[in-house]
């Protein structure tokens, strides 16, 4: 679905478009502090807008570091060649492991990033699986409080 770019950002392109925030999925390249002689561990995750992905826990946990926290917009260009607010996992040009909250499986259909800020896509979650590295994750985020 076509989006303007000023509007890509989730919370911003929800309220324009009038799409329930427990329908849309942010897609975020997580990373991890590298260890001595290892390449630096990146994942992407996909949470629902109304959830807060848990970086500090299983993510970390996941990734086998000390440290995780979001990839910077350089990161997240370098290693998938799209801006954040357009970030997809369709298409991914390394092999990055790609990690679904087990709540965004729940929803009927989900709108995710199109690769650009000015396109979103929107489809069963089911499709998701299809993706190489994709696996399904418990816990990977947590509700967050609508107040």
């Amino acid at each position: 679905m076509p989006c303007d770019p000023d509007l890509a950002d989730t919370a911003v392109f929800c309220e324009a478009y009038g799409i329930n925030p427990a329908d849309s999925a942010n897609a975020i390249l997580v990373a991890g502090k590298p260890r001595a002689d290892e390449p630096q561990p990146f994942a992407l995750c996909l949470v629902l807008a109304t959830h807060r992905l848990d970086v500090n826990g299983i993510v970390r946990r996941r990734l086998g570091t000390r440290k995780a926290s979001f990839a910077n917009a350089d990161q997240t260009r370098s290693l998938t060649g799209m801006e954040i607010g357009g970030v997809t996992p369709f298409g991914l040009p390394e092999p990055v492991p790609i990690w679904i909250d087990a709540a965004v499986m729940g929803r009927d259909e989900v709108v995710i990033g199109g690769g650009s800020r000015d396109r979103k896509l929107r489809l069963p979650p089911e499709g998701l699986l299809v993706l190489p590295g994709a696996e399904v994750v418990e816990d990977l985020a947590r509700p967050v409080d609508p107040d």
